[in-house]
């Protein structure tokens, strides 16, 4: 069993930053690429940004220039910073990983969720 554990969420300004982390544990072969989706209030989960294993990055349009993402294959874990936070980036934030198991079949996982309010 593989399992997601991300950090980093809270309560920030506008315009202010915030760094998520999320941390794959457990076992497998290899995890393929990592991303984050977020669900704002009354939104359906959308795409943020991911990384494939050999770290090339894509990012939403309304993020683009503003979050960085970044990953650490020695501790399977991906960073998410955030900066020129903005009232519409409020949502709880996801991290997905593709992971192939050791018995070669792919399969994706979710962290629980991490809250992000951007609020004065």
């Amino acid at each position: 069993q593989v399992q997601l554990v991300e950090s980093g969420g809270g309560l920030v300004q506008p315009g202010g930053s915030l760094r998520l982390s999320c941390a794959a544990s457990g076992i497998m072969f290899r995890i393929n690429a990592m991303g984050w989706y977020r669900q704002g209030p009354g939104k359906q989960r959308e795409l943020v940004a991911d990384i494939t294993r050999g770290g090339n990055t894509s990012y939403a349009v309304s993020v683009k220039g503003r979050f960085t993402l970044s990953r650490d294959n020695a501790k399977n874990t991906v960073y998410l910073q955030m900066n020129t936070l903005k009232p519409e980036d409020t949502a709880v934030y996801y991290c997905n990983a593709e992971v192939i198991t050791t018995s070669f079949v792919r399969r994706d996982y979710w962290g629980q969720g991490t809250q992000v309010t951007v609020s004065s």
